[in-house]
């Protein structure tokens, strides 16, 4: 599988290391009053969606950027890839 890193162009998937649901980009308020139930669903409640679905990706064998790879599950055919800081300040969290 190739992903087309945004900064560096085409790369093999074997650079990167697939680290989960782009949702943990969008962390729990830890003093919301439902804090605790919140990031127990945070931490150990995950998808496993058939279909289009955002996912965190690690250049571990590059830049070491973070990426949102927008990928189909059944597939494997990736639709976008954006920087996950990006992705971040759009959704109004810092980096």
């Amino acid at each position: 599988m190739i992903i087309d890193h945004p900064l560096l162009g085409p790369r093999d998937s074997a650079e990167f290391t697939y680290m989960g649901d782009a949702k943990l980009i969008d962390r729990p308020d830890p003093d919301a009053a439902t804090a605790a139930r919140d990031f127990y669903d945070y931490a150990y409640l995950r998808d496993n969606p058939a279909g289009w679905h955002d996912e965190l990706w690690f250049h571990e064998q590059g830049d070491r950027s973070w990426l949102v790879v927008t990928r189909n599950t059944i597939t494997h055919e990736i639709r976008q890839v954006r920087l996950a800081r990006d992705v971040a300040r759009a959704r109004g969290r810092s980096t």
